[in-house]
């Protein structure tokens, strides 16, 4: 499905561009025509609402219409994959979740795609923290009920995610590891159809982003039990956070980037994060940013590569001590 963010155009040249060489003045003029970004979710996910929040402002800074298209499956690895094979030219551009350029980089033995070396980070520009949330049907109302619970009925309960490697999934994993309950873990292709079954209990719980259960919440068919972070989230600030619910050594978060096909010219590269960095300074973003749960985490371009890396080496440890096993 592809969705148009509309623009303001900027009418004025880049005279000076013609004076340099054919790959640096297509450089220096981007862009010239539409910006394509995949989304590898389903519209509607997390990453997909969040992601339109700052392309929106991207846009009109860029004077060009940017074209989401949200080509969801395996965890995200489908859109991803296509856009590691896009050309490099700034015109195609992915979010990249945590799961499908992190941790999938360590769960899938053939992924078809290397997130660091076929594609190059932008920026980070989201940072997710997790909710630990259960269904409205189980009859627990807070964090030690609910280890309390799963304690006492190992393997009974099950939690959804958008996919295998997902930080949902692993999210869920950790918990086990902090908490020695025992969990089933349910991926789900479309996470749209997470929110009606955690209402009607088939599946109880989730560690999840604030948008993929802000209607479950809202209509009373969830409960929030914590906020795995260090401060409460504006969006559910009764919400405790794991500290105070009493788990203190359970913090974990997701988060959502831009990335480019790798190979794409630096000068492109540069204006598109110094261009995503202002957007994710705006009030309006900030504050809408603030209603999905999310933070702004931009960074320099000369911060992302490491960044990414060190991402990826923390979710192999998480992986390894979990035992999951490499799919093939």
């Amino acid at each position: 499905m592809k969705t148009v963010i509309q623009s303001i155009v900027f009418g004025a040249a880049l005279g000076f561009a013609s004076i340099a060489g054919p790959g640096a003045a297509s450089a220096q003029a981007y862009p010239t025509k539409p910006i394509s970004v995949i989304i590898p979710f389903a519209g509607g996910s997390a990453s997909d609402v969040i992601s339109r929040i700052v392309l929106q402002k991207m846009s009109k800074a860029l004077g060009q219409p940017i074209i989401i298209e949200n080509r969801p499956g395996a965890g995200g690895n489908t859109g991803t994959a296509i856009a590691a094979k896009a050309a490099p030219d700034g015109y195609t551009l992915v979010g990249g979740g945590s799961g499908p350029v992190g941790a999938n980089a360590v769960l899938y033995k053939n992924l078809g795609y290397d997130p660091e070396k076929d594609l190059d980070m932008i920026s980070p520009f989201a940072g997710f923290t997790i909710i630990v949330a259960a269904s409205s049907k189980l009859p627990v109302h807070s964090l030690k009920e609910l280890i309390a619970y799963a304690k006492a009925h190992p393997g009974q309960l099950n939690y959804g995610s958008v996919g295998i490697g997902s930080n949902q999934h692993l999210a869920g994993e950790y918990f086990s590891q902090i908490t020695g309950v025992k969990i089933t873990h349910v991926s789900y292709r479309n996470i749209a159809q997470y929110g009606p079954d955690l209402m009607a209990g088939t599946v109880q719980l989730g560690f999840q982003w604030y948008p993929n259960i802000a209607g479950p919440l809202q209509a009373k068919g969830a409960v929030a039990l914590a906020v795995a972070g260090d401060q409460r989230l504006a969006a559910i600030p009764d919400a405790p956070t794991t500290t105070e619910a009493g788990l203190p050594e359970y913090k974990t978060n997701g988060w959502f980037a831009l990335l480019a096909p790798h190979g794409t010219p630096k000068p492109i590269m540069e204006r598109l994060n110094k261009e995503l960095l202002a957007a994710l300074k705006d009030p309006a973003v900030v504050d809408a940013f603030a209603k999905q749960g999310a933070v702004p985490i931009g960074l320099p371009l000369d911060q992302v590569k490491k960044f990414h890396h060190d991402e990826i080496e923390r979710y192999r440890d998480i992986i390894t001590k979990a035992g999951i096993k490499q799919i093939q």
